[in-house]
């Protein structure tokens, strides 16, 4: 009945429409046929519909014929159960994923269903979030050996020219909040709070259970705990290992300390060993030290938006297109210690990719002391940092001019030496290279953001996020239209 209705009245609106066309009456626009119900009359091909020179077709390239993946498959020893993944299509994915700033496994997964480029690199298929997050928690130590693999295309490509090369750091937000932590004054008083509230509860359990024996039987099971106890218990214990773990590290500090003083005393091993010992009997913990319950290695930072869990990531980057040579990620908040490190990461770096020791290496006031200074002079770099306020003590004209004195000391001379023409050309860079790489991977791949936990878990996705970004750089090299 239906039908026939619709049947005459698409009747009507014809005859309507033949006469307003006789009578001149101008029509409405006839547009093209649409049809979501349209049937392919054959099978249709996800090659089709991405575009000639897309970056997943890149990415594809590069896993396929240009990266050395052994140690990545030399790891699937275990021939029982379900055959896994190919490591090959997983780590396209994960690749391309954090290179567009999708690092989320659950989004990798919906973008693998709805998006044409993740669809057409994992083959039309649609792997599980747990799968693509434990494949990237697996392979964390192979990811060292891909950068340098990368690292090596970028070089023949005539990316890494070894100029100039400035480092720094950056914060990263760490996967855990700061509303899920506690200081070291509060674990001291809340712990045994807890401990007297779960004795309660485990007191007023036996007692129900003894009620419930008495008046069932003694068959009937009655040892499950009440949620609100086990929830308190593993409150209980993530505060304990925090309360430990803030008591070893201040006992640590404490004996480097003592041992530093003895050794600097010129007392002998013996007794340098001895002052650490006893220093870390005595030490006592900050009452404001705090540690996070969800990642116990991330620490309380300054950020661009305020004091949160984060971890220190330091990259360096080339100048002449501004690929990444080296990272590193810490936990301290400071880099006055990492400069030795990174020193010794962009040798072994560039060494790894057949590459020399950079001309010039450029850093910035944070990485100022003398001994950093003797340090890079030792290793062979020739650095250049920002000195900073000098001491009340230190002397350096504005023009410098004539010999250097013979008493001056590392850092009068780094400051003399910023303040000569050639020092101030070089230090001017210094922004211009390293800057621009930290915003291109935290807009472009949203790299300020971890998503692992832990320190080896934030050292291996930053240097997947290092990565991609050299990657990326490759990618507009030798295909400029590229999507």
């Amino acid at each position: 009945m239906v039908q026939d209705d619709a049947g005459r009245l698409f009747e009507v609106a014809e005859a309507e429409r033949e006469t307003a066309v006789g009578a001149g009456v101008a029509v409405a626009k006839k547009f093209r046929s649409y049809d979501q119900h349209q049937s392919f009359l054959l099978p249709p091909s996800l090659d089709d519909w991405l575009p000639d020179g897309h970056t997943a077709r890149f990415v594809s390239e590069v896993v396929d014929d240009m990266l050395d993946l052994g140690a990545i498959y030399a790891s699937y020893t275990n021939t029982t159960g379900a055959p896994p993944l190919d490591p090959r299509m997983v780590l396209k994915l994960v690749i391309y994923a954090y290179s567009t700033g999708v690092t989320s496994s659950r989004e990798i997964e919906r973008r693998c269903q709805v998006d044409v480029a993740f669809r057409w690199l994992s083959a039309n298929t649609a792997p599980d979030y747990r799968s693509l997050s434990r494949f990237r928690r697996r392979h964390l130590a192979a990811l060292d050996d891909l950068f340098a693999q990368v690292l090596v295309l970028c070089s023949n490509a005539g990316l890494v020219k070894l100029g100039r090369v400035a480092l720094d750091g950056t914060k990263l937000d760490a996967s855990a909040s700061k509303h899920t932590a506690m200081s070291y004054g509060r674990l001291v008083t809340r712990i045994p709070q807890i401990e007297a509230e779960v004795a309660k509860l485990l007191a007023e359990a036996e007692a129900i259970d003894a009620a419930e024996d008495a008046e069932f039987g003694v068959d009937r099971r009655g040892d499950e705990l009440p949620a609100e106890l086990q929830t308190r218990e593993g409150r209980l214990a993530k505060m304990r290992e925090a309360k430990a773990a803030i008591e070893a590290e201040a006992a640590e500090r404490a004996a480097e300390k003592a041992a530093d003083k003895a050794r600097n005393a010129g007392k002998d091993d013996d007794e340098i060993q001895a002052a650490g010992e006893a220093a870390a009997e005595a030490a006592t913990p900050n009452p404001k030290a705090q540690r996070s319950f969800t990642d116990a290695d991330a620490r309380m930072m300054k950020t661009n938006h305020g004091f949160a869990y984060a971890y220190n990531a330091q990259a360096a980057a080339d100048e002449f297109s501004q690929v990444i040579v080296a990272s590193y990620v810490t936990q301290a908040a400071v880099d006055i210690n990492q400069l030795p490190i990174m020193l010794e990461r962009i040798d072994l770096a560039l060494g790894a990719a057949g590459l020399g020791t950079p001309k010039r290496t450029l850093a910035d006031a944070g990485y100022c002391s003398t001994n950093n200074i003797d340090t890079a002079a030792d290793t062979g770099h020739d650095l250049l940092v920002a000195t900073g306020r000098l001491k009340h003590h230190e002397q350096v004209p504005d023009a410098p001019r004539g010999r250097i004195p013979k008493n001056a000391t590392s850092r009068e001379r780094m400051a003399r030496r910023l303040r000569t023409k050639a020092g101030r050309a070089d230090y001017a860079r210094r922004k211009a290279i390293i800057e621009p790489v930290f915003g291109q991977m935290k807009v472009k791949q949203n790299a300020g953001q971890l998503r692992l936990r832990g320190l080896a878990g934030a050292q291996g996705e930053f240097t997947l996020h290092a990565l991609c970004h050299n990657l990326r750089k490759l990618a507009n090299h030798t295909q400029p239209a590229a999507c």
